[in-house]
């Protein structure tokens, strides 16, 4: 379960990350306010998983799917170069949460 709400958190991480790019500044009301809520729901999960995964792979894994979810969410929605370098670096990220876990 603890996994599940790693990965879960991740994608609340890439939610909060696109809100605050079009809150410009947190200065538009709804985009904060949906950064807001994905934040803390993102973290609490986050600090859920951690009672129960080591923290050094916990947060490697919530960075590396928020990271690769925000990227392909910029590539796919606004607009963001997909080149083939950019998808490669993404696909080794993956490939490095994959190995967090499986090594686990």
């Amino acid at each position: 379960m603890a996994w599940l709400a790693l990965v879960v958190s991740g994608l609340f991480e890439t939610v909060w990350a696109a809100a605050l790019g079009v809150s410009r500044g947190l200065s538009k009301p709804l985009p904060s306010v949906i950064f807001g809520v994905a934040l803390v729901i993102s973290m609490a999960g986050l600090g859920y998983a951690l009672r129960s995964v080591p923290v050094g792979t916990g947060y490697a894994v919530w960075v590396g799917v928020g990271a690769v979810g925000t990227a392909a969410y910029g590539m796919a929605v606004l607009g963001d170069p997909a080149t083939a370098g950019r998808i490669t670096c993404l696909v080794l990220i993956v490939a490095g949460v994959a190995g967090l876990k499986v090594l686990h």
